[in-house]
């Protein structure tokens, strides 16, 4: 299966750029209602992914609750506790489904690391079951025709 076939480009996902503010991030979160967005440099290229822990203990940790010290600092300030892994254009289902066991969207990137969409969790998870229905209702078929 191509990757293409559950690729949600780049135009229809939220995403920031690095030098956003934390404040212009939690705005953008808060409007689409998302609790991680991909991180992309001016170039286009995929940087991480930040997440409304990330922010929230960052805003905690690094500016001790204060949000209005907090809010013209750039995202890149924010510590992230964890990147969703990216793959490559030409990654196969298998490489899908082993990166969405760890992270809800599966940042897709280009040979030359430019950002050009993702692929959510919910369109892995949709796509494994109607295959496996689909092979399990070949197999009692299969069965019901040798009885």
């Amino acid at each position: 299966m191509n990757l293409l076939f559950f690729l949600i480009p780049k135009s229809d996902v939220a995403y920031i750029y690095s030098d956003f503010t934390i404040r212009q991030a939690l705005e953008k979160m808060e409007y689409h209602k998302y609790s991680a967005v991909p991180i992309i440099d001016k170039k286009g290229r995929y940087v991480g992914t930040l997440t409304e822990g990330d922010l929230l203990w960052g805003i905690k940790n690094q500016y001790n609750l204060d949000l209005k010290a907090a809010e013209n600092m750039p995202v890149t300030k924010i510590i992230r506790r964890l990147d969703n892994a990216p793959v490559n254009i030409n990654a196969t289902m298998e490489d899908l489904i082993n990166k969405s066991l760890k992270q809800n969207f599966v940042p897709v990137i280009d040979d030359k690391k430019v950002f050009i969409g993702i692929v959510t969790r919910k369109d892995i998870i949709n796509y494994c079951y109607k295959r496996f229905y689909k092979e399990n209702k070949k197999l009692q078929e299969s069965a019901l025709a040798m009885n």
